[in-house]
């Protein structure tokens, strides 16, 4: 597949093809890293003896007898795992190390936009599958945006994997395995929601965590959501913040061209007032107007269900519908 040159607000361009990672099967190696806030021990080791038991092993260090993962040895600094300097380090080696098939986040917080800048682009070459969420949107924006990488909005190792298939606040097994592995489209996630505004519709898969979407705006690497099915979801924000957030983007030109949207539930953004306006009421006054397909509560990134995982950079088609679909039209990953 690939993508005609398309320029963003800030002049940026791009024309790159759409690169696709390695698929990840049993027996592949993952590095875990954690480029923004520091992980705890214990919901650590849970994720990792959830990806072993998906058949997934964590490389080791060449130096060490520890496993290429952020939540070991780390010097933590403020809010981050570590410091600039040590997180792009990480990052870039495992990007480079031959033992790593995929690298899978320890958890975000904060602290993945300081990583970003030309030289990130420049000293990687092959695209890796890499996983995560929420914060991590902030790079797999800028690997789509400057490399042309697909990856996958999914659970992360002490975010959604410590807690296990099919749990509360754990992951949804059918769909994690389906994005990392399957190397044709023609598969089919539910999303568990109700439309706003019904209809199908195609584009490309893109977008993630609302706040960090937002936060491209002006930068090199802002996203470029013209024909795409854009993922928004966040969490802990009132609804006059995501009516704040919607406007933003909307007076940005983000919602031009976008084909359609699939909204995640939103938790822990109740109104503060009893009668006053929710979340589902902001995204249906800004939104439905649009006259796109729009699915709302999807269990998508934060959410207290199983989090369903998203394929990005990938062709798609929304069934806004019933409680809502997307048909996968094309991997994001290759034999």
């Amino acid at each position: 597949m690939s993508r005609p040159s398309l320029a963003s607000a800030t002049g940026h361009s791009s024309s790159v093809s759409a690169r696709k990672p390695k698929a990840l099967r049993a027996g592949s190696r993952l590095a875990v890293f954690a480029p923004a806030s520091p992980g705890n021990d214990a919901a650590e080791q849970r994720g990792l003896a959830e990806l072993a038991l998906l058949g997934l092993s964590v490389e080791r260090g060449s130096s060490t007898d520890t496993p290429v993962c952020a939540g070991v040895n780390r010097q933590q600094e403020g809010y981050f795992s570590a410091s600039t300097n040590k997180r792009r380090e990480e990052l870039i080696g495992a990007l480079a190390d031959t033992r790593v098939d995929g690298l899978i986040a320890l958890r975000g917080g904060y602290g993945s936009n300081y990583l970003l800048d030309p030289d990130l682009s420049a000293a990687i070459a092959t695209p890796k599958c890499l996983i995560g969420f929420s914060d991590i949107t902030s790079l797999q924006i800028f690997l789509w945006q400057r490399c042309g990488w697909t990856s996958i909005y999914g659970p992360m190792v002490a975010a959604g994997l410590e807690a296990g298939a099919g749990a509360a606040k754990g992951y949804d097994q059918a769909s994690f395995l389906s994005a990392i592995g399957a190397t044709d489209g023609a598969w089919q996630i539910l999303l568990q929601g109700g439309p706003i505004a019904s209809g199908d519709a195609e584009g490309t898969l893109l977008g993630g965590c609302m706040t960090l979407v937002e936060t491209t705006l002006g930068t090199p690497w802002e996203l470029d959501t013209r024909d795409s099915i854009l993922l928004l979801e966040d969490r802990g924000m009132k609804p006059w913040q995501v009516d704040r957030a919607l406007m933003h983007l909307q007076q940005a030109g983000k919602f031009e061209d976008v084909r359609a949207i699939v909204l995640g539930d939103f938790p822990e953004c109740e109104a503060p007032v009893a009668g006053s306006p929710t979340v589902l009421d902001v995204c249906q006054r800004i939104l439905k107007p649009l006259g796109i397909p729009i699915v709302y509560g999807a269990p998508v990134g934060h959410t207290v269900r199983p989090m369903l995982t998203i394929p990005l950079g990938v062709r798609a088609r929304l069934h806004a519908s019933g409680t809502g679909s997307l048909e996968i039209l094309e991997a994001a990953v290759m034999p």
